[in-house]
């Protein structure tokens, strides 16, 4: 959670935890406040001009019991002391022991990812070319040939774009909020949205539910389809992917949940857009059904941490989650089902909900952004049927009104599965009026109640996805998605030992043959269970991911460390004996 310090050094961001204490919150504003400040005399409040409570009094509280939530404000004030070069003031020694420290720090920028840092210094602007109304020379210029915003309505519905990219609608929003000639001071163009009630209201009242006002209550709330996505595109490195993954319920006619990994890239087919690269899936431990499945969450979470970790050493992230939900048709052709149309639903209500919580999880570092923080780019795609019968692939993410609504725990499922229902008010909750927009039967468009329940179509947002056109444009850093059995697959009847090890890699480690040995070891799964091992050092294990994410031109120079190091030769010796 983040929260909001406001002093006459300017608004301050500090993100912590629930059970964090505010001295621990102290500690990091205080790099952000004046050299000179004395930290004895740092007063806080709820609201601007008073005279607040000493910090003395509250840095040993936690911060849920204080009663912050995410995105509340603070307001400090505090006198300025003279700068003793002998040492400290006697006044920081009386708080550096429960947390507060009088060091000082530079203010450091909200970090985004590369792709964001790429694009917010791109103008994105559409070229035209010269039309028959053009009446200047070629080196002109006028408003029938100008280049167009890159959120240009027209241009979107010529090229059947449904929504515009996040930055396109980023700088739509600063172009209008902060416009150079107004001389105005700078204000955040992001907020993420929040319909929470203010359980510690100060407004004169008894806190919910004993009490309520316009100030601490969220306002009503409209739904409408949401204008841009946070991705504009998934693609997959490697179509095998998609076929090791569907392969399990081709086994066992049974479903299957994975998380994807990859990185975020440019995306040259829409304006400033971005694409979501696929280059693993990696599947949790789970117990599978013929309709769904169930997974012990303790487990999951456990496990997870630490592949994100093995990933995170290899260059990639977790960038969203797909499963399946397959059924034969029986015609024994290999066609499926096709459930999800647009007379049925795309995504259930409690998969609009799961995506929800998923994004939530995963936010979006934002500098434009009040919170520091700013919907997410974590996607969900579903493999089912296609009204062709065929399996296919559809790729989604949910609005952040669905990442709000989900957030204040406002929705639940339904027995109808493309609508999602509201939840009563109760007393850790408050629900507004909620509506939507829709169009009549005369094509008007008219505002509906939402109670008791709403089409979760409001909530979505469709994304595109596909494989690169031909090998040369792939640029992924695992060649290899196959041969080696993946983790969790005991249903199928596969496990991983030392066995299956020895069949995939021991030819490939003793021939000699750089090539080979290179594309074996460039395999996320087996570079995991290598991992699980523990027969490579620290050292070794950084020389294997080396090796194995090395560019195809320049791999053997990467190679020769490892297969001469003893954790290696260890290893391949093992494989050598293991009968």
């Amino acid at each position: 959670m983040l929260i909001r310090f406001r002093s006459k050094d300017g608004m301050q961001r500090v993100s912590c935890e629930p059970t964090d204490t505010f001295g621990t919150l102290l500690d990091k504003l205080l790099p952000h406040l004046s050299a000179n400040v004395e930290p004895t005399s740092i007063t806080v409040d709820n609201k601007p001009g008073s005279a607040g409570n000493s910090v003395l009094e509250l840095i040993g509280r936690t911060v849920a019991d204080l009663g912050l939530n995410h995105g509340d404000i603070v307001y400090v004030n505090y006198q300025e002391k003279e700068v003793n070069t002998e040492g400290p003031a006697s006044g920081s020694l009386a708080i550096t022991p429960v947390g507060l420290s009088a060091k000082k720090a530079h203010s450091a920028p909200i970090k985004e990812l590369e792709v964001d840092e790429v694009l917010d210094k791109k103008p994105g602007l559409i070229p035209r070319k010269r039309s028959n109304l053009c009446k200047h020379g070629d080196k002109g210029m006028c408003e029938y040939c100008s280049p167009l915003p890159p959120w240009d309505k027209g241009y979107h519905e010529e090229n059947n774009i449904k929504h515009i990219s996040f930055h396109s609608y980023l700088k739509k929003l600063n172009a209008a909020t902060n416009k150079k000639e107004s001389g105005s001071s700078y204000i955040a163009p992001l907020s993420q949205p929040n319909f929470k009630i203010d359980k510690h209201c100060t407004n004169g009242h008894e806190p919910w539910p004993r009490g309520i006002c316009s100030k601490c209550q969220p306002s009503a709330i409209t739904l409408q389809q949401q204008e841009f996505r946070m991705v504009d595109h998934v693609e997959f490195q490697n179509s095998e992917l998609i076929n090791q993954f569907i392969e399990s319920w081709r086994y066992t006619g049974m479903q299957r949940f994975a998380y994807m990994y990859g990185s975020y890239v440019e995306y040259d087919s829409t304006p400033l857009g971005i694409k979501a690269l696929v280059e693993v899936i990696y599947e949790p431990p789970q117990h599978d059904e013929q309709d769904g499945l169930t997974m012990d969450m303790e487990q999951v979470t456990k496990e997870m941490e630490q592949c994100d970790k093995m990933a995170a050493q290899m260059g990639l992230s977790r960038i969203g989650l797909i499963f399946t939900d397959l059924t034969d048709a029986g015609n024994g052709d290999g066609s499926v089902f096709c459930k999800r149309h647009k007379d049925s639903f795309f995504l259930s209500s409690l998969e609009v909900i799961m995506s929800a919580k998923h994004q939530l999880r995963h936010p979006n570092t934002s500098k434009y952004s009040e919170q520091g923080i700013f919907s997410s780019k974590f996607v969900t795609c579903v493999v089912s049927g296609n009204l062709e019968g065929e399996i296919d692939i559809s790729s989604y993410q949910v609005s952040t009104d669905a990442e709000a609504l989900v957030d204040a725990s406002m929705i639940g499922g339904s027995t109808h599965p493309s609508m999602a229902y509201i939840n009563e008010t109760t007393k850790d909750r408050y629900v507004p009026e909620i509506f939507y927009m829709r169009k009549n039967e005369y094509g008007l468009t008219v505002k509906e109640n939402a109670k008791p329940a709403f089409p979760v179509d409001y909530l979505l947002v469709s994304l595109t996805h596909g494989f690169p056109r031909d090998a040369s444009e792939t640029t992924g850093k695992f060649l290899t998605v196959g041969g080696f059995p993946w983790a969790n697959r005991q249903s199928m009847g596969q496990s991983q030992d030392y066995q299956e090890l020895k069949k995939y890699l021991y030819r490939a480690a003793t021939s000699g043959d750089f090539n080979e040995l290179h594309k074996k070891i460039s395999n996320f799964h087996l570079l995991l269970y290598i991992h699980t091992l523990q027969i490579l050092s620290d050292e070794e294990w950084k020389l294997l991911i080396t090796a194995a994410v090395a560019p195809t031109d320049s791999f053997e120079n990467s190679l020769l460390p490892l297969i001469s190091s003893g954790g290696w030769q260890t290893l391949v010796l093992i494989l050598q004996e293991s009968s």
